[in-house]
C-alpha cells in the first residue's frame, strides 16, 4: 500500500500500488479527481494530469504511456490514432479537461467512450460516476463552442433583394463609368 494524498481531499488515505486500471481509465479518474476538486471547467496542464496518475498509482502504465494518453489517445478533439476515446478535451497550450457532451470531437471518435466502463470501475471510485453524470456532464455555454464563420451562414440572404447576386453587383456598378 502507498500512503498518498487524494486529489479530492486533503486527507491521507491508503491507495493500492499499481492498481489494475487501463491507462485510459487511470487518466480519466485522475482528471475527474482534479476537476471535482477545482469545481470548475478550467483545464489542467498535461504534466499535471500525468503526475496525478503517477502519484495515485492508478495503473502499471509507464509515465511515457500515460503522457501519450493525456496528449493524444484520450483527447476527443485530436485525430484518432489509434485510440478513439473521448475522455478529455484539448483546450490549447497543452491543457486538458474532462470531455462533456457538447464538446467538439474528431469525427473518427464518434463512437469512442467518454468515461470508464461503469461496471468495471473499482468501487472506491463509484462516487465519480454520480459526480460525472449529475454535475460535470451537463452541456454549458462553455462547451457550446460556436464556429464564428459558420454563424455567418445566411446573414446576407436578403442583401440581393429579388434579383441574383450578378444583378445586384451590376446595379452597384451602373454609375461607375459615368462618374469616372
Amino acid at each position: 500500500m502507498n500512503l498518498a494524498i487524494s486529489p479530492n481531499s486533503t486527507q491521507h488515505e491508503q491507495l493500492p500500488d499499481n492498481a489494475d486500471l487501463t491507462v485510459a481509465d487511470a487518466v480519466w479518474i485522475a482528471t475527474a479527481f482534479l476537476q471535482r476538486r477545482e469545481g470548475n471547467s478550467l483545464p489542467f496542464p498535461t504534466d499535471t494530469i500525468v503526475q496525478s496518475v503517477v502519484n495515485l498509482r492508478l495503473t502499471k502504465g509507464a509515465p511515457k504511456s500515460i503522457w501519450q494518453h493525456v496528449n493524444q489517445h484520450c483527447v476527443a478533439n485530436r485525430k484518432a490514432q489509434p485510440n478513439r476515446a473521448r475522455m478529455l478535451t484539448a483546450m490549447g497550450h497543452g491543457d486538458r479537461r474532462l470531455f462533456r457532451d457538447g464538446d467538439r470531437f474528431d469525427p473518427e471518435r464518434i463512437d469512442g467512450r467518454t468515461h470508464p466502463d461503469w461496471d468495471k470501475l473499482p468501487e472506491k471510485y463509484a462516487d465519480l460516476r454520480q459526480w460525472y453524470e449529475t454535475e460535470w456532464n451537463k452541456p454549458s455555454e462553455q462547451t457550446q463552442v460556436i464556429d464564428p464563420l459558420l454563424e455567418l451562414a445566411g446573414t446576407g440572404a436578403g442583401m440581393w433583394g429579388t434579383g441574383s447576386a450578378d444583378d445586384y453587383m451590376n446595379s452597384l456598378r451602373s454609375g461607375w463609368e459615368a462618374s469616372h
